[in-house]
């Protein structure tokens, strides 16, 4: 089993009113990850994900398919030393 990974990332791009939010938070549960997902107002999505170092990559690299009509311009991302635990969550826009 791989060592527990927490990241925190901001996408940028066409990433509101698309759907990504949600894309994200299925995608996360999917792949069992803990973590959030919230809109910015300055138009980016912020989340962070915490799991098995693997998944936690390959859901970073997935961040940036996004749903059909998101545009992901860039992903950056910021290691956390403080795992999650729990259910994955979509939270309100800050």
């Amino acid at each position: 089993m791989s060592e527990i990974t927490t990241v925190h990332v901001v996408v940028e791009g066409r990433v509101q009113g698309v759907g990504y939010r949600g894309w994200c938070a299925d995608a996360a549960v999917e792949r069992r990850l803990s973590g959030w997902v919230r809109n910015l107002k300055s138009g980016a999505v912020e989340a962070t994900f915490s799991g098995p170092s693997d998944t936690v990559s390959d859901m970073l690299e997935h961040l940036w398919r996004g749903p059909a009509f998101a545009r992901v311009r860039a992903v950056a991302q910021t290691p956390s030393d403080t795992p999650l635990t729990g259910e994955f969550e979509i939270r309100e826009t800050a």
